[in-house]
């Protein structure tokens, strides 16, 4: 038999718009989008840490993340 003791997913997300605009408005609707994520994964009582966040030449964004793993033990992944 066995059972989870911990579980975590990395993921790398890229957030972007698809139309064309400029830069500026490239890096602002992308941080909105990351702060909507952050608030489903807080709604979603998902325990995470964002471990990386790397602005492109573009405007758009690339974080880092690691979240637990539906809803098991995050062991010492998060600390």
């Amino acid at each position: 038999m066995k059972r989870v003791q911990a579980a975590c997913i990395c993921q790398t997300l890229h957030f972007f718009q698809k139309d064309e605009v400029s830069k500026e408005r490239n890096e602002k609707l992308s941080r909105e989008e990351i702060e909507k994520y952050k608030q489903s994964l807080e709604h979603a009582k998902t325990e995470y840490k964002i471990l990386e966040e790397t602005k492109q030449d573009d405007g758009s964004i690339v974080i880092k993340v690691i979240k637990q793993y539906n809803n098991s033990p995050i062991g010492d992944y998060l600390k």
